[in-house]
């Protein structure tokens, strides 16, 4: 099928993955109200039209956390999304390498620390969630470092994961044993592109960063068992002492949806804020990433860097985001369905688009380059 916007990726990965894949991707908690919100609250916000500004040269690179990036973007972590393709994150973070823009390792992901950093020219993010077992957290942080990683993005608001219907739905959740895999084997059965891709010539199916504690056990069953166990519900301001510890690079705090929180955060000295609500993932009917975003850029300023995701699904929304006070957007799905759709091609092609559709939307606003994009770009109704 043609792929001219996220949205057509999006129906390209639905085509083309089992739907107990395409499900947990595109899915949100409970009855997905906040999920929705992302993407409508961003696309209700007009633009503001300039006309007549000298628009024939237009600079879309940025500089993040001691980067130049060629775009004000990154490939936000995407849990699984690894299983979306052969080796999935290897072929995104080429991908990401080739556009100039980070590539963030989920450490959910598929694929390992290790094999991402073969695979990757330039450096990469890791994100880590607070896990119980620290010394799990102390070993990825040590391969992270070894790695050469630019940044690490800590994930705060999963201290218990969210209820996600759609996974109950399609056996990925809730169905263990036999019952829960022949339903999963089925659903991979009549999705023969991806079997023979990934299920067959991604081996080994070791669900990357996790092997090691899963001890041997492969099955996706344990992969969650472990995750329910594993994220620390103890959470708190002063856990940042300890991966400050063991990580002396840029630390960006990823799930701040309040004020108070992010101004904390730049007390406890981190470089970076992502104001997010996890996808609508996390805890449903919280504020759209768009609507919370403002008020925390007003509360920290300059005080430290103010990235964004949720409900991007355009270069339009990318400036949107930029204009509510964000310095960088995460694109989380847009990717995950982009590799699902055609591998390391879909997802420089996606790239491609969003950098198209920027271009667009700065041309007609009339800024030139990133940081002339603001409040002012967006009209008030």
């Amino acid at each position: 099928m043609i792929t001219a916007s996220i949205p057509d990726f999006r129906e390209a990965a639905r085509r083309r993955l089992p739907r107990f894949l395409f499900e947990y991707i595109d899915g949100g908690s409970y009855a997905e109200a906040t999920l929705r919100r992302n993407v409508l609250d961003l696309a209700d916000l007009s633009l503001r039209q300039r006309v007549m500004r000298d628009v024939s040269k237009i600079d879309l690179s940025t500089h993040l956390f001691g980067q130049t990036l060629t775009l004000p973007l990154a490939l936000a972590p995407v849990g699984l999304a690894g299983l979306n393709a052969r080796r999935g994150e290897v072929q995104a973070v080429r991908a990401a390498n080739k556009a100039g823009v980070p590539f963030t390792l989920s450490t959910v992901g598929a694929c390992t620390i290790g094999e991402v950093s073969k695979a990757a020219s330039c450096p990469f993010w890791f994100q880590l969630y607070m896990i119980r077992d620290r010394a799990f957290m102390k070993d990825l942080l040590a391969q992270a470092v070894e790695a050469g990683c630019s940044a690490l993005v800590f994930t705060v608001d999963m201290p218990v994961p969210g209820s996600r219907y759609r996974d109950y739905h399609t056996g990925l959740a809730g169905t263990g044993g036999p019952k829960g895999a022949l339903w999963r084997f089925a659903q991979a059965a009549v999705k023969p592109g991806w079997a023979w891709d990934v299920g067959v010539h991604g081996r080994p199916h070791t669900l990357g960063n996790v092997a090691p504690v899963l001890k041997g056990r492969t099955g996706i069953e344990d992969f969650f068992a472990w995750m329910r166990a594993n994220f620390d519900p103890s959470i708190n301001w002063r856990d940042l002492d300890f991966i400050r510890s063991e990580w002396n690079g840029p630390l960006i705090i990823k799930g701040i949806l309040d004020p108070e929180d992010a101004r904390e955060a730049a007390e406890m000295g981190a470089d970076g804020i992502v104001v997010s609500n996890h996808g609508g993932r996390q805890l449903d009917g919280v504020l759209s990433s768009a609507r919370a975003l403002p008020p925390i850029a007003d509360a920290v300023g300059d005080r430290l860097t103010v990235l964004a995701d949720g409900g991007v699904r355009s270069g339009l929304d990318v400036v949107r985001m930029l204009a509510l006070g964000a310095k960088g957007v995460l694109l989380g799905r847009a990717w995950a369905w982009a590799l699902a759709a055609d591998g390391e091609a879909g997802v420089t092609k996606m790239l491609k688009l969003v950098e198209a559709e920027m271009r667009v939307a700065m041309a007609l606003t009339g800024v030139t380059r990133i940081d002339q994009i603001d409040s002012s770009c967006l009209a008030l109704h």
